[in-house]
């Protein structure tokens, strides 16, 4: 059990610190959007806003066969507008930002904001999307392993959680790594095992193709409630008022809120209108939705009231993973079990190079294989929190009118990445982490100043207007960088531990070893 705990956590520990960190800042997804959005201003939701962004679709897109409409909510104050684009030989969406009290359009800089670290982090980038879905659930699946193997080696796990002795060379990582694991050891779990749960008709999907016949359709339509739109009659019909489906919705949802409207065929006879319940609402990931016939608005069907328990089963792990649902308590403590389990991995992949470099000192050799585990700790540890600070610059100081200026972003996040990859062949060693520690600190320190300088809205504003949300992601962007320079200070003023002689290990001292191995 040492070593399949040793070996499914190094194996895949660079791209779980990844998964860790990125899917941590998805807990905030909403929250950087509209960060990276500065040009977009609060609000208001409700059937003014609603209607406002239906009459908009119905002058830009009046042919297309699909628009979408998601209702601003406290997390991200802004309406947004899409439409499946109908022109021959397009496909794809298109997208706008709206006044909801005159249907304007307003200009915002292009961007993925969140939604690239939520991708990232179970899908990475680059790669064929089912590919890089089977490598996160197989590092997944490998953390899964670590964390019953390291419960079932460590014995004394509970107790140690209370250990910590600082200076003490391997011992600290061990006291280390064991501190962080037990503290959010229930997160850890269930964060794991919901992942694959997420991804779980991917991995394994003989029991609904074999119940089903192979009709994935007729499986979603029945557990999820999504049946396929219906065609469109031919036939120009108008689109009924909204905002009576929106109070019918209120009140079937007993006081639930719309978070989204899609509108299948406007325009025709046969038009639909689909409401979505906001998900901040329910644990359960799975919607509750209201179909009315977009015409005469009589409703035709609803979903996700009642389930079957897999169903309900897998809707609650799903949404527990996502987190949507959590207020700004429990969303903080999700940051800080996020940041405690990717420091658990950090940590499990030094404890590692820690311990086999005082073997390889005690020789008089360091081989090939520890230099590069050395090498990709730095890039992988150090390396990622220059990398996000580096897709934050680039939000702020690339041209708004770029063309693909979302995508540019992205790749100077991995330009950044790659960088920090090579900077350790110029920099070994302890000056390579102190290196980029301090570069990430200095990055995200500095980019409130960043947003001073480029644009309108920045702490001198916001703390005026009062808009503590856009201002406490600002304050928490130093305190990132405080943390990381604070690491890189501590990183400097220590001094290298000498070589320590072959000493005889106690057997508690062995069993601890070997857990944390």
């Amino acid at each position: 059990m040492a070593w399949l705990h040793t070996w499914s956590g190094l194996l895949v520990g660079w791209i779980l610190f990844a998964i860790f960190l990125t899917g941590t800042a998805a807990y905030l997804r909403p929250e950087i959007t509209t960060w990276m959005r500065p040009e977009l201003h609060a609000t208001a939701a409700g059937p003014a806003a609603a209607q406002a962004a239906l009459d908009h679709l119905q002058q830009v897109a009046p042919r297309s066969p699909s628009w979408f409409v998601n209702l601003p909510d406290a997390r991200q104050p802004a309406l947004q507008v899409l439409w499946r684009e109908a022109a021959a030989g397009r496909r794809g969406f298109a997208n706008a930002w709206l006044d909801p009290a005159t249907g304007e359009t307003l200009t915002a800089r292009e961007t993925r904001g969140g939604e690239f670290f939520y991708r990232f982090h179970f899908q990475l980038h680059y790669l064929n999307v089912p590919l890089a879905r089977w490598i996160v659930s197989f590092c997944a699946m490998m953390m899964l392993v670590a964390i019953i193997s390291g419960i079932v080696t460590h014995r004394r796990i509970f107790a140690d959680f209370f250990t910590f002795r600082p200076g003490k060379g391997s011992r600290s990582w061990i006291d280390g790594h064991a501190l962080v694991a037990v503290a959010a050891l229930p997160y850890h779990l269930m964060i794991t095992y919901t992942g694959l749960v997420t991804l779980m008709l991917m991995t394994m999907p003989w029991g609904a193709e074999k119940a089903y016949g192979g009709d994935r359709a007729a499986f979603t339509a029945e557990v999820f409630g999504t049946a396929p739109p219906g065609r469109a009659a031919g036939r120009p019909a108008p689109l009924t008022a909204v905002a009576p489906l929106l109070e019918a919705a209120t009140r079937h949802w007993q006081g639930g809120s719309v978070g989204r409207i899609a509108v299948q065929h406007p325009g025709d006879a046969n038009a639909t209108i689909l409401l979505t319940r906001d998900d901040a609402e329910r644990i359960s990931s799975n919607p509750q939705t209201l179909l009315f016939d977009g015409t005469t608005g009589a409703l035709l069907a609803s979903a996700g009231d009642t389930g079957g328990a897999a169903a309900a089963t897998r809707g609650v792990m799903y949404g527990l993973h996502i987190g949507r649902f959590a207020g700004p308590l429990l969303r903080g403590l999700l940051l800080l079990s996020g940041l405690a389990g990717t420091v658990m991995v950090a940590t499990g992949c030094l404890l590692w190079a820690v311990k086999i470099r005082q073997q390889a000192l005690k020789r008089g050799r360091i081989g090939f294989g520890l230099r590069l585990v050395e090498h990709l700790n730095v890039a992988a540890i150090a390396g990622l929190p220059v990398a996000m600070a580096g897709f934050f610059w680039a939000n702020r100081v690339l041209p708004p009118g770029l063309a693909g200026r979302a995508e540019w972003e992205i790749h100077l996040f991995f330009i950044a990445w790659a960088i920090c990859l090579l900077h350790p062949l110029l920099r070994r060693g302890r000056q390579a982490w102190i290196d980029q520690f301090a570069a990430g600190g200095l990055m995200f320190a500095l980019l409130p100043v960043v947003s001073l300088v480029t644009t309108e809205r920045h702490l001198g504003v916001t703390l005026a207007a009062g808009d503590w949300a856009f201002a406490g992601f600002e304050f928490g962007l130093l305190a990132i960088g405080a943390a990381l320079g604070a690491i890189a200070w501590r990183l400097a003023r220590r001094r290298p531990a000498a070589a320590v002689a072959p000493q005889r290990r106690q057997p508690t001292a062995r069993l601890a070893a070997g857990a944390a191995e």
